[in-house]
């Protein structure tokens, strides 16, 4: 175990767990963000160990790209219910325990893996759950604001906390975001830091001279705006892709980048493997899936200087100041004015990359869904 996997906030020895496996398991998605790629590259893998899932939707519809791919995997249900961070009130969510129970019923299944905490809240006790804290708006809040929640959204907290609560196993995909769970909702004593990965394999590419990020730029922890300031004061020709339209009708004008709209999957990464460097200025991260890919084509990545991708990238990429847009130029330039350094940063994130390997997200998984339906059982026997 590297030494950055094993500084998890209360990482768990997962190696030669006993306990049976779920034969089937709901995963909750959306279409909106990161969390389409995580569910369905996990669900395809484990797939393969005999575990069948049902995705359950919530929140904005799916494009029929993302049906597609869903449906090559298993079962897709869209709910009419939304994501907390867009519901208008608490009471949206209150047919959500129902909706779960009832798929739960008719699918017969053994254990729910629920991609938003608050989804857990009022979900009763008798089957397994599995709690992933991807990011939340009480830690986005205290890293891009650094502030409190405002009074009109903090019924979000109380049902993440709920859900945490209600959770056998609440995952975290970086020790510091466990952390920032923890500074924010007190302690989690179910939380355990398992790392993100991807699917995509190393391929590295004939690199050629500009600079690729990725991201919703509509979402201000994502640091848009600075490198469009940034994107004015860098050599090579700067590539943005990723909406610049929210859903809440947030909106970013990109002015000095050369900005692609909003790409598929595929051709997010055909542009990337090109690029000799990629670039993350999130002020907030969780874990930051689009660099770990970047870093799978052999990219040099220049990052924010957060502690996220600290922990994940020390000594195998450049970071630079998120607020300071001529700090994230200087770092990009460096490597644009050293080609031979840009290919030996390229190499470490390569190298580094294979510690994120999508089989060593999959077997802790299921490790965790093993403890998960064990602390079940010992549950429902104390009953």
């Amino acid at each position: 175990m590297s030494d950055r996997a094993g500084s998890a906030l209360r990482s768990i020895s997962l190696g030669g767990t006993q306990g049976p496996l779920p034969r089937r398991i709901i995963m909750s998605v959306d279409a909106v963000g990161g969390v389409w790629r995580y569910a369905m590259d996990l669900a395809e893998a484990l797939c393969g160990c005999g575990v069948e899932t049902l995705f359950v939707g919530f929140g904005p519809e799916p494009s029929a790209h993302q049906r597609r791919e869903a449906a090559r995997i298993a079962t897709l249900e869209w709910s009419v219910a939304p994501l907390d961070w867009m519901a208008g009130d608490e009471s949206e969510l209150d047919r959500v325990p129902d909706l779960l129970t009832e798929l739960s019923l008719s699918h017969s299944i053994d254990l729910l893996h629920l991609n938003l905490p608050s989804q857990a809240a009022g979900f009763p006790a008798q089957t397994p759950v599995v709690a992933v804290s991807h990011s939340c708006v009480a830690t986005w809040f205290d890293a891009v604001r650094g502030s409190d929640l405002p009074r009109d959204w903090l019924w979000q907290k109380r049902r993440n906390r709920l859900g945490f609560d209600r959770a056998d196993v609440v995952l975290a995909p970086s020790a510091s975001h466990a952390a920032a769970l923890d500074r924010c909702y007190g302690r989690i004593d179910n939380l355990v830091v398992v790392h993100n990965a991807s699917r995509n394999p190393c391929s590295v590419a004939v690199k050629e001279n500009f600079v690729f990020a990725a991201a919703r730029w509509w979402d201000e922890g994502k640091n848009g705006a600075v490198l469009d300031q940034a994107a004015a004061r860098i050599r090579w020709p700067v590539v943005m892709a990723g909406a610049c339209d929210g859903p809440n009708g947030e909106r970013l004008v990109i002015k000095h980048a050369d900005h692609q709209g909003e790409l598929s999957h595929d051709r997010a990464l055909a542009l990337m493997s090109r690029a000799a460097i990629v670039v993350s200025p999130s002020v907030y991260e969780p874990f930051g899936l689009v660099s770990l890919e970047a870093a799978r084509t052999g990219a040099a990545l220049v990052l924010a200087d957060i502690d996220t991708y600290r922990e994940l990238w020390e000594g195998a990429a450049l970071f630079a100041d998120p607020g300071d847009p001529a700090a994230l130029a200087d770092a990009v330039n460096a490597l644009a004015n050293d080609p031979r350094r840009t290919a030996e940063l390229g190499r470490r994130a390569r190298l580094r990359s294979a510690e994120f390997s999508i089989e060593a997200q999959r077997d802790s998984v299921l490790d965790i869904y093993r403890r998960a339906m064990r602390r079940s059982l010992q549950l429902m026997s104390a009953e």
